[in-house]
């Protein structure tokens, strides 16, 4: 959620902000139920402190009558009646006033919770992804003397990947990884989580079903429900989270964190569930697009301080990089332009792999900066060390995604005679094993 003092104050940031993230929010009926509600919450308060100023007015009455004259009092009778009269008609206003916040705050929140976080100075203009700029690659796209074929092809014929029985068993875009598929799974998972650990990050097994103030607050909700698998049955409902990021982030929702015990630095390894709503036959073949799949992710809350939120972006990137890198698989980074953004993100980097079957780096990491988005939205603070209460700057992003992450390995690895080099930094944790066969 967005600073609303800020959007009063710069309501064409906010506007341009949502012409360029391209969502549907209008500011100026925003702003227009939000100062009917400042109204009425103003007058409710002047009536608060009318009914505190007519007690003190009632007792000095009072006071005075007992010593009045006679001819003093019928005037003095008649101004108490009416200071005793006024509660009533204050309360009865109160009521009305009552009721017409009652309507005005939840349509006010709704619009609210649309507003994006308006994009840094330097993000790229543009529409979509085609339009995100390359910063720079690491590694050598290979050439490859032998006709190659594609991981889902690779998968069949080495008994690594079933999709047709995953289809027949969960329906679209479902799979099953078998022996040493399932091996590569994990090792590749192992080897993410070990490198966050040894970069200082805090392990967490978390939920995967979370209540909706988690997915609101982390931003998923509302523009981006249609995504999410809900639990209806239950009562309130819950929801199948598609990161840990939800629930690495909301973890300190509503609290107030010492500034001593900043950064918190998280990571987690879990399941993760999205809908893929409104991609009806895209990427249908293969691994690439699916409903379920685990990821290691890692979370940063630090303080709220710009500068310092950038640093970590930086830093959380390199990590996934240094994965990648781990695995020798070629890839590059670009910065993600506007209209490809995300509601509460301010920058982001996407990592894209090389792929050999389609030709191109595609995405298989995405690094976010998000400032007090996420955090206004949780209700999750610091306390400074001059004792001001701030909200807390939040980043995540990716270290591994699996199996998406197969492709490359898969296809990158492939040899002449239809085997798979192991890579060499998964060897340990797939009990040395170095070359996959039929």
């Amino acid at each position: 959620m967005i600073d609303l003092k800020d959007l009063r104050d710069h309501p064409q940031r906010y506007r341009d902000a949502a012409r360029l993230k391209r969502i549907q929010v209008d500011i100026d009926h925003l702003l227009e139920l939000d100062a009917s509600y400042r109204q009425i919450e103003q007058e409710r308060q002047q009536l608060t402190a009318e009914k505190n100023q007519i007690g003190k007015q009632i007792g000095a009455l009072a006071g005075r009558l007992k010593s009045a004259a006679p001819d003093q009092q019928p005037a003095l009778q008649e101004g108490m009646k009416r200071l005793q009269a006024r509660p009533t008609q204050l309360k009865a206003r109160e009521q009305e006033l009552q009721s017409q916040a009652a309507i005005l705050e939840p349509q006010l929140q709704e619009q609210l919770l649309r507003v994006p976080q308006p994009p840094d100075d330097d993000v790229p203009p543009g529409l979509d992804d085609t339009q995100n700029v390359e910063l720079r690659r690491w590694g050598q796209v290979p050439t490859f003397d032998f006709a190659i074929k594609d991981h889902a092809a690779l998968g069949a014929q080495l008994g690594l990947l079933d999709v047709d029985r995953g289809v027949k068993l969960a329906g679209s875009r479902s799979y099953f990884l078998i022996g040493a598929g399932a091996m590569l799974h994990h090792a590749v998972l192992r080897l993410a989580f070990d490198l966050m650990l040894q970069r200082g990050f805090t392990p967490m097994s978390v939920p995967v079903v979370v209540r909706e103030a988690a997915m609101r607050g982390t931003g998923y909700f509302p523009l981006g429900r249609e995504q999410a698998y809900a639990m209806t049955e239950e009562d309130p409902p819950v929801f199948l989270v598609g990161t840990a990021e939800v629930s690495l982030t909301a973890y300190h929702m509503d609290e107030i964190l010492d500034e001593k015990s900043l950064p918190r630095k998280y990571v987690a390894l879990s399941p993760c569930f999205r809908r893929e709503a409104g991609t009806y036959g895209k990427d249908t073949a293969g691994v690439y697009r699916i409903h379920q799949f685990d990821k290691v992710e890692q979370v940063v809350v630090c303080r709220n301080d710009i500068e310092e939120s950038k640093r970590w972006h930086q830093e959380i990137t390199a990590n996934a990089e240094a994965v990648l890198q781990a695995l020798n698989l070629p890839y590059r980074v670009v910065a993600v332009c506007a209209g490809d953004l995300g509601q509460g993100q301010a920058y982001k980097y996407d990592i894209e792999t090389w792929m050999p079957s389609r030709g191109a780096f595609s995405e298989t990491h995405s690094a976010s900066r998000f400032y007090e988005f996420q955090a206004r939205r949780l209700n999750m603070r610091y306390r400074d060390q001059q004792g001001k209460v701030r909200f807390c700057h939040t980043l995540n992003n990716t270290v591994i995604a699996s199996p998406r992450i197969l492709i490359p390995i898969l296809e990158m690895y492939q040899n002449a005679d239809g085997s798979v080099t192991v890579p060499p930094a998964l060897r340990p944790y797939m009990n040395q094993l170095e070359r996959i066969t039929a």
